[in-house]
């Protein structure tokens, strides 16, 4: 079997498909998100699919790690991980994290190695006849809930018409997305992406959006803008109304803080995005909830195991999102299927992609009452469209785009702006 789970060759596509202008707290969503597809073929002709950031950087290592894995065995993840890692010694490159500057703390081997991993799960899986979540220890629920991912936004672009959100600039304009989101999907939890307005704003949105949901689970993300003493202010005005606080100041000591302070959980992808961080967080009690994300962990392999040192020391699991396609869609239903402790619902940046927008074959999504079905064929259980991908990275080359920078799109229109950490 060896000769047809063999690494012939590795295709790497980047691709571009709109994005609104939504706003953080690092400045706005340019008018397109960036992604790479990996086409992992083996020489028995199975193609396993991975998707990954689409920074000119991060694509430039992906290719510099598809190199080294040529010639290695699907099925053997530790010889696929060296190979990368040892890929990487001659990378002098900095940067291109793909994710606007917020995270920047995570393993670039595991950035990197992550699509490649995805890839050879779903050759595998195409190979034994059964879903990658069978590979990662079989399904612990059939169907996997997300959030309602809501966020201030301008209407449109500069210069081009409204989008079909419209404007959300304040507590009514959110409350009109959440009800949208709401119904279009049946969201049973909802996020509210903070960090862009005064933190006493965004707490009136909180408030309404739990007078208009009762009962329903709420957070707040202000993406580590606020001050220790905000945080507390603001999160004691809240008790009783976040399900969670996600990434409210700057750090672990920050972040420890304000736990001691506050009456509700902490949650976190900015603290704590990489395995050597943990300790320290476990040692401050500096959060409560860890969001994993499988393309800066290092792949879903990692995901399990990130999970079994959260149910170690009491943490709770939930799962982040970046602006993605329907490859990482697949991936993180697999991952997040084959978690017993996701103990909490997903995000997902999906509701604001245009459907057409993707690369995998028809629609193979759909959502009940805020929850997308894990998909049951073998491997990811997607098939690439090529066309699709054609026009996709056709779009990528005609945008002239080949970075993420939400802060020189922001001070294009204001160039005062300021997206330091800590800075309400």
């Amino acid at each position: 079997m060896t000769d047809t789970t063999t690494i012939a060759d590795i295709r790497i596509t980047p691709v571009a498909f709109a994005d609104p202008p939504l706003l953080n707290s690092v400045g706005v969503h340019e008018p397109y998100a960036l992604r790479s597809v990996v086409e992992v073929e083996t020489s028995g002709g199975v193609v396993g699919l991975g998707e990954s950031y689409g920074s000119s950087i991060h694509v430039s290592r992906l290719k510099m790690a598809a190199e080294s894995l040529r010639g290695l065995d699907v099925q053997n993840p530790y010889a696929l991980r060296q190979a990368v890692a040892r890929a990487l010694t001659d990378d002098r490159t900095s940067g291109g994290d793909g994710m606007a500057g917020m995270v920047t703390a995570s393993s670039t081997l595991d950035r990197v190695y992550s699509p490649f991993e995805v890839a050879a799960l779903d050759i595998q899986g195409q190979q034994y006849g059964v879903p990658v979540s069978t590979l990662l220890g079989g399904l612990a629920r059939d169907e996997v809930s997300f959030t309602g991912y809501l966020f201030y936004k301008w209407a449109g672009h500069p210069g081009a018409e409204p989008d079909r959100w419209g404007e959300a600039l304040d507590a009514a304009g959110i409350l009109a997305q959440a009800e949208t989101m709401v119904e279009e999907y049946g969201f049973t939890a909802l996020k509210l992406k903070g960090g862009v307005l005064a933190p006493e704003a965004e707490a009136e949105a909180v408030g309404a959006l739990a007078d208009r949901f009762p009962g329903m689970p709420i957070r707040l993300d202000p993406n580590a803008v606020w001050s220790v003493e905000t945080a507390v202010r603001v999160g004691r005005r809240l008790e009783g109304k976040l399900e969670y606080l996600e990434d409210p100041s700057p750090g672990l000591d920050g972040m420890a803080d304000v736990r001691q302070r506050v009456p509700m959980p902490l949650a976190t992808n900015m603290a704590v995005v990489a395995f050597d961080q943990l300790p320290e967080s476990v040692r401050r009690g500096s959060v409560d909830v860890i969001l994993s994300d499988p393309h800066f962990w290092g792949g879903l392999g990692q995901t399990k195991l990130l999970a079994g040192v959260a149910q170690t020391f009491g943490m709770g699991l939930s799962m982040h999102s970046n602006s993605h396609l329907g490859i990482s869609m697949a991936a993180m239903l697999h991952a997040a299927g084959a978690t017993p402790n996701i103990d909490y619902a997903c995000d997902t940046h999906w509701p604001w992609k245009d459907p057409e927008d993707d690369v995998v074959a028809g629609s193979p999504f759909s959502f009940d009452a805020g929850a997308v079905a894990v998909p049951t064929s073998p491997g990811l259980g997607v098939s690439l469209d090529r066309d699709k991908l054609r026009r996709l990275h056709e779009q990528y080359l005609a945008s002239g785009m080949t970075e993420r920078d939400d802060t020189g799109y922001m001070r294009r229109f204001d160039p005062a702006f300021d997206p330091s950490l800590g800075r309400w």
